[in-house]
């Protein structure tokens, strides 16, 4: 098994120096740049199975960075990078789905720990979506057949609809822009528009609500786009 690649972004060469060195006595894999810029070129290239990420960046700003990253890989995990004073983006990075936080000044063993957290997180999640069948609360996936089971009621979605669904599904917390669900639904031959994800969205919406009318499983995320309701997964 390789050793986990680790991609740090941070703009203060001291904690670089820290993190890095940590890290590596950790066993990690580990590639460092100091702007948005820098990163964003090293995460596409290196593809690194956990992105450390200060929210205070030059040429590209944290949060910024962290939509771009991803839309390009949704399934990416990432652990902000943040001061106190930063209370607001951090929240917002977390609205978004980042999957931790860490505040400076930290402790390096936390950090460690933290890392190593969120990557057995992500493996077991991995682990789970290899499998053709996906299950969220009351939500009933068969990726093979194409079929969804809601509330045990089975439910008739076309192809555009299920894909949709089960990108949602499988990453729950996230926000998903219309561009990466135009790039996930997409089919040679039928074209994808950012008024189709709207229209896919707003069937889904009736086909759920008439078997649980007080439910609405997708939430629009104002300026981004959608993820799944946070009260799916409890639903009764």
């Amino acid at each position: 098994m390789h050793n986990s690649r680790i991609l740090l972004i941070d703009d203060e060469q001291h904690i670089v120096d820290v993190v890095l060195y940590v890290l590596e006595e950790n066993a990690f894999e580990v590639v460092t740049a100091l702007d948005g810029d820098a990163g964003l070129r090293l995460f596409k290239e290196k593809k690194p199975d956990l992105v450390l990420l200060d929210l205070n960046l030059p040429a590209i700003p944290g949060l910024e960075l962290f939509k771009e990253m991803r839309a390009v890989r949704p399934d990416i995990p990432v652990i902000m990078l943040t001061s106190r004073s930063e209370e607001v983006d951090r929240v917002i990075g977390l609205e978004l789905g980042a999957d931790d936080y860490v505040t400076k000044p930290f402790s390096t063993r936390e950090l460690v720990a933290r890392v190593r957290a969120v990557l057995r997180r992500s493996t077991n999640k991995e682990d789970k979506e290899s499998s053709n069948q996906l299950r969220h609360g009351p939500i009933d996936l068969d990726c093979t057949a194409f079929s969804l089971a809601y509330f045990g009621q089975p439910v008739q979605l076309t192809r555009a609809e299920f894909r949709l669904l089960e990108c949602l599904v499988r990453y729950p917390a996230r926000v998903f822009t219309r561009d990466v669900l135009i790039d996930r639904i997409h089919e040679d031959g039928h074209i994808v528009t950012d008024r189709s994800i709207d229209a896919y969205v707003k069937r889904l919406r009736k086909k759920l609500t008439g078997v649980k009318p007080h439910l609405n499983p997708i939430e629009t995320v104002h300026g981004l786009g959608y993820k799944l309701d946070k009260d799916v997964e409890k639903a009764q």
